[in-house]
């Protein structure tokens, strides 16, 4: 008998774990599957204090009441990341500079450039090439009858998407995925001196190459209507500028944002589909009656793509530091409280949805926190939506008979849910 993609976790297991929960130490059946711990904190510790001081969220309500209140919950790292990476490494000046983990001013003046370049007109405009590239790997699929999930499509759709945002020749996007896994991997709560060497490299390595573009860009500017780097390289109207390091910085952070979790996206949603054969019959059943009616299938898609964010949230951790005396979930918090949100499991929460363990892609009015919300909701999400509809949709079209020939191989984090490897073929 195949074992289940998703192992299952007894009531008294996840009941142990969440007794004693620290995401300093997380065991192995919980990273290959969270929710039950999630649930059993939900109900009995849904503001659980950690072994170092800080808080883990995880109802929607209290993640909301957080993600609402920026005069009291900051975004900065500061604080949080000197202890962690040293305050003078390159992954310190990374993500303490990008978009992501700051405060307004910079985080106004970054956001506002980089939605200049993605507006609806510009994200529309993207289409037809994403089309061709998402046609193409099929087609080199096809011709081998199978491949694996992750490595010959989900992760080589992003890259190519954020890749074109930013201009970077064809022939340097090599190192990119590589790069982008080494940083982000980084982020984890706790870390080995490996993953920290390694963290550490890959901004070193991909702030000189970047350097290089943006130089090669400033003699030859883009259209910034449509080349992000241009933009953020020009400033705004005003003449405001960035300096160098917030360019070099938000450039980086541009290059993983759109990658790892769109990747996660794809990856999740095709493998959930092996792993729910009636969600995938009912999905398959919806396309083929919406053929020829591109708005019936677009909408299809959608609540499809919106299920799989919420189901699997490629992105299940965020954080936040209290800047003044505050209370969130009936617990009172000192300045200078470092909150975790669980987003993973805010988005199972049956306060906020129906039926929440169970994978329902016709759901409707479906407010995942997948994307974040508020002032730092996901800047790229219309492109991230995009992406994902093309990608699931046009990929069951051509292969609706795929199935996957070896067990998938998950990344093994906290913070960012998906698959390494998933290897399948096609009849």
């Amino acid at each position: 008998m195949t074992p289940p993609i998703t192992p299952p976790m007894t009531a008294a297991r996840a009941q142990e774990i969440a007794a004693h929960f620290d995401l300093r130490a997380l065991p192995a059946d919980f990273l290959a599957n969270p929710y039950p711990v999630y649930a059993a904190l939900r109900e009995s510790q849904p503001v659980r204090r950690m072994p170092d001081g800080s808080v883990f969220l995880t109802r929607c309500a209290d993640l909301m009441a957080v993600y609402r209140d920026a005069q009291a919950f900051s975004s900065d790292k500061h604080v949080e990341f000197a202890p962690k990476y040293g305050a003078n490494s390159a992954l310190f000046e990374h993500h303490t500079t990008s978009l992501v983990f700051n405060d307004p001013p910079l985080h106004t003046r970054v956001r506002r450039l980089i939605m200049g370049a993605l507006t609806r007109r510009a994200i529309a405009e993207m289409e037809p090439g994403l089309i061709a590239l998402v046609d193409q790997l099929l087609d080199e699929l096809d011709a081998r009858r199978g491949g694996d999930l992750i490595e010959d499509f989900a992760s080589a759709i992003p890259v190519e998407i954020i890749g074109n945002l930013l201009d970077v020749p064809h022939e340097d996007r090599g190192p990119l995925r590589a790069w982008s896994l080494a940083i982000l991997g980084a982020l984890e709560p706790t870390l080995t001196p490996q993953q920290q060497a390694s963290g550490n490299q890959a901004v070193t390595e991909m702030t000189a190459y970047l350097r290089s573009l943006v130089a090669a860009r400033r003699q030859r500017p883009g259209d910034p209507e449509r080349d992000v780097l241009t933009r953020l390289i020009q400033g705004e109207a005003s003449g405001e500028q960035l300096s160098e390091v917030e360019l070099l910085q938000n450039c980086i952070f541009l290059l993983n944002a759109g990658h790892e979790t769109t990747t996660n996206l794809i990856g999740n949603g095709l493998i959930s589909l092996q792993e729910f054969p009636e969600a995938r019959a009912g999905l398959l059943r919806d396309l083929q009656a919406t053929a020829g009616d591109a708005a019936a299938e677009e909408a299809v898609l959608g609540r499809a793509v919106d299920e799989f964010l919420r189901f699997e949230s490629s992105n299940q951790l965020g954080n936040r530091r209290a800047i003044q005396d505050t209370q969130v979930g009936g617990m009172d918090l000192p300045a200078g409280t470092l909150v975790t949100l669980c987003i993973g499991a805010a988005n199972r929460d049956p306060a906020q949805f129906a039926d929440p363990e169970v994978l329902n892609l016709a759901r409707e009015g479906n407010k995942h926190l997948a994307f974040g919300f508020g002032i730092h909701q996901c800047a790229g999400l219309s492109l991230a939506r995009l992406e994902g509809r093309i990608a699931i949709g046009r990929f069951l079209r051509r292969f609706p008979g795929y199935r996957l020939i070896e067990e998938p191989t998950r990344g093994g984090r906290a913070r960012f849910r998906g698959f390494l490897r998933a290897p399948f073929a096609v009849d």
